[in-house]
Formats: structure tokens, sequence, C-alpha cells
């Protein structure tokens, strides 16, 4: 059908959104948390292995001449920058060619980047190795979280997302523990321990490769995109396997949505919606991605030198102090998840960046002062990164849900590389400079300014966060291709289900 405007993109009437919505928790669903959350654990092992190792690699006979500056400094803005640069390509593509393909693609590019990161032995092939890594990861972050919030039903959303994004901290509990074991001289020569940390994280990532492939593209993304039967008999499909887990008939869908399919919606139109239609929504979430990124790419990258410059632990020991925060950090998602569902969004986004923004004007005061410990900051520590894991958690969550579905991959991507970009890179380069000065003041300085950062942005929440909690996305944030109820345009009748 055309028009004088031109061809009329053809139309679908589905319950699919809703039938996705209305499924009960089940052996699926946790597939899909495994397939696709488990890519964070990497992340975390990553950065993680890179912070305990700077003193290492520095260290003459490691078989890379670099310093621990450049590792904690010019190799950890690289990555970033690699992070945010992949987010935004990857993200685009995500949006356009669906996510399953992408979040494939982006776990190879990740996996072969790592492998080459074990195996350099230049400084200019490290960097490079390390921006193609984050390349990698930041591709992760568009794909999986889209994929996860169109997949997981709404009254679970929630949860799962901050618990999800949080496992990048069982990552970390990991890296902090191998480093222990791969820095030991005794074990492994100085010049090998390093890189086999680096290989066994490919050994996982292959691992989760094979688990991925189990993971179905997303329905919601097949019915924009023209797949309107794919997306039914997935559906189908999936209601058939819980009906015979749970030995009960599913519920029918009380909703319907009309959309307008097409293949892709331009660049011009996705800022237009984001900055134009949501102008509160963007400020929203640049506000949290800035807070959370300098917070954790800034403290996180330099927590083994603080250990080793201001107290004196040895090199082969930080992994001890930085795996009980980071069981820390894996814990606040996990505890307080529920209650973003459950309490709701706004509350629970604000007080968690409030409460770990005081906390660590807290901790930066007692650092300042002299009254601290390598255990008793390491104490400090877990206590902010309680409360500020599940906020930095609850960011990919709100920009994954708070935009329409024909641009959500590219929200996350936008928002994660701004952000990031903004507190990421600059953060780890402005904190190694500060950590290697070997000025307690200095140091604390940096503190403080990831604590304002974190209460602004917590400011900021009590003002404009979205009461998303329990909501179908097509409630929070109506697709643009949605025909409006009335309009007398119409195509064929998904079926409701079950």
């Amino acid at each position: 059908m055309t028009t004088s405007a031109g061809p009329v993109p053809p139309t679908v009437t589905t319950a699919v959104p809703a039938r996705l919505d209305r499924l009960p928790w089940s052996r699926w669903h946790w597939m899909i948390v495994v397939g696709l959350g488990t890519v964070w654990i990497l992340d975390g092992l990553e950065v993680t292995i890179v912070g305990n190792i700077a003193g290492r690699l520095s260290e003459e006979g490691s078989g890379l001449p670099i310093t621990s500056a450049q590792v904690t400094g010019v190799a950890a803005a690289l990555y970033v920058a690699g992070a945010c640069a992949g987010a935004l390509v990857f993200g685009r593509l995500t949006d356009r060619y669906g996510r399953k393909k992408l979040f494939m693609v982006t776990l190879a590019v990740y996996l072969g980047a790592t492998a080459m990161t074990a195996l350099s032995f230049d400084v200019a092939w490290f960097f490079a190795f390390r921006f193609l890594t984050g390349f990698g990861i930041g591709g992760e972050y568009a794909a999986i979280n889209s994929a996860i919030d169109e997949l997981i039903p709404s009254a679970y959303r929630g949860r799962v997302d901050l618990i999800i994004n949080g496992s990048y901290w069982l990552g970390a509990v990991g890296g902090s523990l191998l480093s222990i074991v791969m820095l030991n001289t005794a074990l492994l020569p100085e010049n090998v321990g390093w890189r086999v940390s680096f290989a066994l994280g490919v050994v996982l990532g292959l691992a989760i490769l094979l688990v991925r492939r189990q993971v179905p593209e997303s329905p919601r993304w097949q019915l924009i995109h023209g797949y309107g039967e794919e997306a039914e008999q997935l559906v189908d499909s999936v209601e058939r396997r819980i009906e015979e887990e749970k030995q009960r008939k599913l519920p029918p869908a009380d909703r319907v949505i009309t959309i307008h399919q097409h293949k892709s919606v331009g660049f011009g139109l996705i800022a237009r919606t984001i900055f134009r239609r949501y102008p509160r929504r963007a400020v929203l979430g640049l506000s949290l991605f800035i807070g959370q990124a300098f917070l954790y790419n800034a403290i996180t990258f330099g927590f083994g030198t603080i250990l080793t410059t201001f107290f004196g632990v040895p090199t082969g020991h930080t992994g001890y102090y930085f795996a009980v925060i980071a069981a820390g950090n894996f814990v606040g998602p996990l505890l307080l998840g529920k209650l973003f569902d459950t309490v709701g969004r706004r509350i629970m986004i604000s007080s968690t960046y409030l409460l770990s923004g005081i906390l660590l004007f807290v901790t930066a005061w007692l650092f300042d002062s002299g009254a601290l410990t390598a255990t008793t900051l390491t104490a400090c520590w877990c206590v902010v990164l309680f409360f500020a894991s599940a906020g930095a958690s609850s960011a990919y969550l709100t920009v994954s849900e708070i935009f329409p579905m024909e641009t959500r991959a590219m929200a996350i991507a936008f928002f994660y590389a701004l952000g990031t970009a903004a507190g990421g890179i600059s953060g780890p380069l402005v904190f190694a400079d500060l950590t290697a000065s070997g000025v307690v003041g200095d140091t604390a300085i940096a503190f403080r300014i990831g604590a304002g950062l974190m209460c602004a942005a917590g400011l900021v929440a009590v003002f404009l966060a979205v009461p998303a909690e329990r909501r179908a996305l097509e409630d929070i944030a109506e697709p643009l291709s949605a025909v409006p109820p009335g309009s007398g345009r119409s195509g064929p009748t998904g079926r409701s289900g079950s």
C-alpha cells in the first residue's frame, strides 16, 4: 500500500509483549540469565586483574617495559575509551540487526583481544589490545542489557537486571584471588603469571559462548523489524516449555499492541526521541552514568596502588583486600535488588546514590586524617560500595527501560559512552596522577570528587527518576512504531497466547 507520502509500512497487532511479561519465572529465564549475564563476570575479571597486576607488570622481569602509572592510567583509560567506542558502534548495529547476532559478535571480539593481550611483548601492543578488549565489552553492554530487559518479565526486571550487572563483582572476586596465585613467583615466573591470568579469561569466555548460543533473539525486536511470525512462534514454544515445567496452563495475555514494522530507525530520529521527546530522562541517564563511572573507573583501577603506596601492602597480597571489596559490591545488588521492584525505582535509585556518596565523603575524611589502615579502609569501601554497586547497576536498568524499544540499545550505548567518557576516561588518568604523588591529601581529593558526583546524581534521581517498577516496557515508553488507538490503521491480529 502506498500514499502520496510514500509506502505505508505493514502493521501487526500482537500480544507478544504482554505474553512475555505475564510468564512465571522458569528454567528458561535462568538460561537467559546465565547466557547473557555471565559476561559481566569476565569484565570484572579483566579490570580487577589489570588493577592487581599493575605493580608486577612494572617490575623488572615482567617481560613488558611498562610503569605502574601506565597500567592504571593510560591502559585503563584506553580500555574505557574502547568500551565507549564499542558501545556506540555495536549499539547502533544491535538496534538494526538484532540482539542475538551482536551479543555473539561482541563476545568474539572480546575473546580475541584478551588472548592477544596475554601475548603482548611491547607496550604499544598492550595498549592496543586493551583498547580492543574494551571495544568488545562496550558492545556487550548495549546488546546484553537491551536483550535482558526485553526477555525478562516486568515483575522481575529490576532485580534481575541489577543482579546481572552486579555479577561483575563475582568476576572481580575471581580476578582478585586469581591474581594472588598468578603473581606467586614460587608457582609461575614473573613474565608468565600475568599472561596466564588473561588466558584463563579466554577459556571462561569460550564456555560462555557455548551457553549463549541457546539464547534466542528478542521477540520484541523481531516484531518491530518485520519478523512477527517468528516472534509468535518463539513465544509459543517458550509458553509450551513453561506449561510443561509448571504443570498448569498459563492465563491469557491481557493486552495487545499494534505497531508499524520496519527494518531500521535512523540515527537522527533516535537522537530527537532521546533529547526532544524525553529531555528529563536524558538528564537523568547522563547524571547516573557520570556519577557511577567516575567512582568506579577512578577508584577500582587504582585501589591496588593505594594499598601498596600508602599502606605498604605487598603486590602479591592486594588481591585479598580487593576480593573482600568485590564481595561487598555483589552483595549490594543481590540484597537490594528486589526493593527496586517493590519499594520503587525513585526511592531506591536516589537513596543508593546519596548514601554511597555521603559515606565516601566520610571515608575521604578518615583517610586524609590518617585514621585508616589497609584493613579499615577496605571495610569502609565495603560499606560504600554495598550501596554504590546497586546504584551503579540501576543506571543501566534505567536507560534500558525508559526509552522506546527502537532506541533501546543505542540509548544504553550513548549514555554509557558519554557518561563513561566524562568520568571513566578522565577518572583513571587523574586518579593515577594523584595516587602516584604519594601525598595522602591528593588521593583524598579524588575520593571527594567521586562522592560529590554520586550525591549530585542522587539528587537528580529524587526529582527525575521514572516509576518503572513492575510496568511493561511499552507502558514506560511507547514504541515509536506504535499505532495510536482509534487511528483505524491495523494489520493482522497476533494471538493472545494460551
